[in-house]
């Protein structure tokens, strides 16, 4: 399984959760196999600055991810991630690893869009 977690920096378990993934400079996608981590890569978010509906979610799936784990996340990527057959689960904080534990864990609820996604009818 291949987890992307939304990072605001490139190192590795170590790096902090973006809070909102749309906006995160870093992807990092942990590779993992009955429960332990095998491999960390850090991958720029070539979308950070300015994207269209649907390229992150795509860019996750080109990645070969499995899941992704972010703050927070507006409803329409959730649909995207969804259509891909990518779970999405919200509510991730603190470090990389502390976010992947929380999942793993059953600490981290499936996704929900963000409030401010619903504040601007992006539900």
């Amino acid at each position: 399984m291949k987890i992307a977690v939304t990072a605001e920096s490139n190192n590795g378990l170590e790096s902090m959760v973006a809070e909102h993934f749309g906006h995160a400079p870093f992807f990092m996608m942990v590779d993992m196999e009955n429960g332990e981590v095998t491999a960390t890569t850090g991958v720029a978010n070539p979308f950070a600055e300015a994207h269209q509906p649907g390229q992150i979610p795509s860019f996750i799936h080109e990645q070969k991810a499995n899941v992704i784990l972010s703050g927070g996340m507006g409803g329409r990527a959730i649909q995207f991630f969804e259509e891909l057959g990518i779970k999405a689960a919200t509510g991730a904080n603190g470090t990389v690893r502390q976010a992947l534990e929380g999942y793993l864990g059953g600490q981290l609820k499936e996704a929900a869009p963000c409030d401010e996604s619903v504040a601007h009818g992006h539900g």
